[in-house]
């Protein structure tokens, strides 16, 4: 009888080798993005023009990801080491929910701009929605070789 070892016996995310390339793609992901809004600091107007980008940028690329590893087979293995370096530890740490709530807020703040703050949230999500939608045709063409 063959006795699993006590890493492969975890659930996935209780395993020290998921939380590590986790831990490294967050890593990664945090500096990319705190490069690219130091790079693009806040507009004149207020509008946090980098974290949108980035939220959008981020959303693209997990759907590009996700859907390319979910057409080359099964989560296990190679793939689901990708998945948590690049999709869950980078996309996760590059794109960012709480800087999207707290720009909203300064937003309505600023001169009490409740409508910009709305609008960007809302478009936040809805453009993301839509590059989400798009990384995942782009996976799909490419796993098609482009055919229509």
């Amino acid at each position: 009888m063959q006795t699993m070892s006590t890493e492969s016996a975890r659930p996935p995310h209780l395993r020290a080798t998921a939380l590590a390339l986790v831990l490294v793609g967050g890593f990664c992901g945090t500096a990319a993005r705190d490069l690219v809004q130091n790079a693009f600091p806040h507009s004149a107007s207020g509008v946090p023009w980098a974290t949108f980008g980035i939220n959008l940028a981020g959303a693209f690329v997990l759907g590009v990801l996700l859907e390319g590893l979910a057409r080359s087979g099964e989560d296990d293995g190679r793939r689901r080491r990708i998945r948590l370096l690049a999709g869950t530890g980078f996309c996760g740490a590059f794109t960012t929910y709480s800087a999207l709530a707290t720009d909203t807020v300064q937003l309505w703040e600023v001169g009490h701009r409740t409508t910009a703050g709305i609008a960007y949230a809302a478009g936040t999500v809805l453009a993301g929605l839509v590059c989400t939608w798009l990384g995942l045709m782009v996976a799909s063409r490419t796993a098609r070789g482009g055919a229509r």
